[in-house]
């Protein structure tokens, strides 16, 4: 009787281990294990990155000190905000290079049609960033820090800031509170090389991003009225986070054309041509 009662137990445990799947103990590579939420870097012999490097050497950005891929970043964007119809002004492109010292002109107005730089001056971020250096970057208001992403650029008014140009931020949790912010483009006096030789740096702004004052209307008026603007700065939070950055979708290849010579003039606050 003990026996059967034993031969029992031992038939329903392997009834019982027959009933659930055998584990597959082949061995998978990590990346078949965890697969990306992202698209896979950008290959330098994809139609998208032969355009925009037509693009970047046409401009002859690298003169500028543009780094090439902040510049892919940039063109991607504006692309994608193109086959968006967000862009009622799409001939221009206006890049804010974070990345750089504000020591740097890091500003850069492109002009996408004709293919070169019309302004290249200095532009100042929120003091609550950094003070050479932004690191640090907020949605929120009152936090005195400069916002990332893509923007969408807005009309124009006199405010305490004298001639400003209102901004719309495109990437929701990321910058779209700019126009609640008060984040405007502005001229600034503390925003020049002048305050450079004399503190070390430019002066910051409570997160506008604030342009020199000889500059300030020329600018706005060329880009207002729904260009491109994009504030970069190389944070992996907002590289990874940026639904524009990781954005699937076709866009157009341009034929590549040979680099030209760009001009510089000896203005000490920004290059024009």
């Amino acid at each position: 009787m003990k026996r059967q009662g034993i031969l029992l137990v031992v038939i329903l445990l392997c009834s019982c281990l027959a009933a659930f799947p055998q584990r597959d103990t082949t061995k998978r590579s990590a990346k078949e294990e965890f697969k990306s939420f992202f698209p896979p870097p950008v290959s330098e012999s994809s139609p998208q990155f032969k355009a925009a490097d037509s693009v970047y050497r046409k401009t002859a950005l690298y003169t500028y000190g543009l780094d090439q891929a902040v510049f892919y970043h940039a063109y991607k964007g504006y692309q994608y905000l193109l086959s968006q119809g967000k862009l009622s002004n799409p001939d221009l492109l206006t890049i804010a290079d974070y990345s750089q010292s504000s020591k740097n002109r890091r500003l850069y107005v492109l002009d996408m049609k004709e293919g070169k730089v019309l302004f290249n001056t200095f532009v100042s971020h929120g003091k609550n960033s950094g003070i050479e250096w932004a690191s640090d970057f907020s949605n929120s208001a009152n936090s005195n820090k400069s916002s990332l992403g893509f923007m969408v650029t807005a009309e124009t008014y006199i405010g305490g800031s004298g001639y400003s140009l209102r901004l719309d931020g495109v990437e929701d949790g990321i910058n779209n509170q700019v126009r609640l912010r008060n984040v405007v483009m502005h001229g600034s006096k503390f925003v020049n090389y002048e305050r450079i030789y004399e503190r070390g740096t430019i002066g910051n702004s409570l997160g506008c991003p604030a342009i020199p004052m000889s500059d300030h209307r020329q600018v706005i008026d060329k880009i207002k009225g729904g260009s491109c603007l994009f504030i970069y700065s190389n944070i992996e939070h907002y590289k990874r986070s940026s639904a524009i950055l990781n954005a699937t979708f076709d866009w157009p290849v341009l034929k590549k054309t040979a680099p030209v010579e760009v001009k510089q003039t000896s203005d000490s606050t920004s290059r024009q041509l």
